[in-house]
């Protein structure tokens, strides 16, 4: 599945989504309406009828239209004649059981002396008084005596109404959900088969290229004239023992990766001296870089607790990370010194440097830095990984500070207590 067809897929996939839930909001709006509008018809059936018997009670005629919806919430019922509070409780809760309006209200009647509405009663869904305490009534000029109710939980009630709309909402939201996770599972997997890929890539032309150098030094040694020139003789010996190192080197960081898949890395921590091992790291590429690298130990504590084999690693791909990503002749400074109670360790180089995008995936397995369609950087992506592995195990920090053009330094700080 190549990207083009990855990205149409998750198009399609998101427009089909976004359709379906669009689809249900809107239904799901329409069915609240639909809920709401019911509501109010079924509250303005039910206070005409009480309307209408208050006013057979006092043997006036009946209203045709008595009642007025203020609000979404609340109405009010024309009464022609002053009325008792408990006589409305009593035919409100009758007339709402009726049309089973099981929700909670609160009522109160206008009096005309001091012009208020005097609050009557919260009555909860169960029909029964309670001593909840809400916000005075609106009133109204257009009844001179009229009574109020309001319905303070009526959305939550239309809401309870809409089973059906929420269960379907909710199955949505799964198969929305369980969308997004399919599409992330896809370009992951499809990501770590770039990396794969890459990676075998990579693999194979590190390998080929020392081969290949060996290859040609046996058959320039195997020639019988070779042994009349020393010289030669000996310089091919040197390539052939610089190149198994270098297979040594990248099989070693193969298995190590492959190690630490498996499991924890086990440390064998004993009191290390660091400037030693720097200097046995560097006895090997001082000839070959001579001024171009320079060494400042300018720390006077310098003993650490560490794994050995794992502090030579650290400190050796570091510098080989320097020199990759470095013109030539490159220009890196090893340094070491003391701040507070702590070791730093620091490598910089004034090499190519790191997008600023890039630093936070530099430590993530098989990442290479992007170069274009520029090859020039050999390597599997997985130095910088078992570094930060090392950086852990030890419980160590690592800083990296680097601009593009100008170089990086990559700064550890070590803990010299046991």
């Amino acid at each position: 599945m190549n990207r083009n067809t990855i990205r149409l897929l998750v198009l399609l996939g998101t427009l089909s989504i976004s359709g379906i839930i669009a689809v249900q909001a809107y239904w799901v709006k329409r069915a609240f309406d639909l809920k709401e509008q019911q509501f109010r018809q079924t509250v303005m059936i039910s206070l005409r009828n009480v309307a209408n018997r208050i006013s057979t009670l006092y043997k006036l005629s009946k209203f045709d239209n008595p009642v007025t919806q203020l609000s979404s919430d609340y109405y009010v019922a024309n009464l022609r004649v002053p009325l008792d509070a408990d006589i409305l409780e009593h035919y409100l809760k009758e007339e709402f059981k009726k049309q089973n309006l099981n929700t909670p209200f609160e009522y109160g009647i206008y009096d005309c002396e001091s012009e208020n509405i005097v609050y009557g009663s919260y009555i909860d869904a169960d029909f029964e008084p309670s001593s909840v305490s809400t916000k005075p009534l609106p009133k109204t000029d257009k009844y001179l005596n009229y009574f109020g109710v309001r319905f303070p939980s009526k959305t939550s009630y239309l809401a309870s109404r809409l089973d059906i709309w929420l269960i379907s909402s909710l199955i949505t939201l799964v198969v929305t959900v369980f969308f997004g996770y399919a599409m992330f599972v896809i370009l992951r997997q499809k990501r770590l088969s770039e990396v794969q890929r890459d990676f075998v890539n990579n693999m194979t032309h590190e390998f080929q290229t020392p081969i290949s150098t060996i290859r040609i030094a046996t058959d320039v040694l195997s020639q019988p004239k070779i042994m009349e020139q020393p010289e030669r003789l000996k310089k091919y010996v040197q390539i052939i023992r610089q190149e198994n190192n270098r297979l040594k080197t990248q099989v070693e960081t193969v298995l190590n990766t492959a190690r630490l898949e498996r499991g924890k890395m086990e440390l064998d921590i004993q009191l290390q001296e660091l400037h030693s091992l720097i200097n046995e790291v560097t006895e090997g590429v001082q000839a070959e870089l001579e001024d171009s690298l320079k060494v400042e130990l300018n720390a006077t504590k310098s003993s650490i607790y560490a794994d050995r084999t794992q502090l030579v690693s650290l400190i050796r791909n570091l510098l080989e990370n320097a020199i990759k990503y470095s013109p030539r002749p490159p220009s890196i400074t090893i340094r070491t010194e003391n701040v507070n109670d702590t070791l730093v360790f620091s490598v910089a180089d004034k090499g190519i440097g790191i997008p600023k995008e890039s630093i936070a995936k530099i430590f993530n397995k098989f990442y290479r830095v992007p170069t274009g369609n520029l090859h020039n950087v050999k390597g599997f992506g997985l130095g910088l990984s078992y570094v930060n592995q090392i950086i852990k195990a030890h419980k160590w920090q690592i800083n990296v500070e680097s601009e593009v053009g100008e170089g990086t330094t990559f700064k550890v700080t070590m803990k010299q207590d046991a």
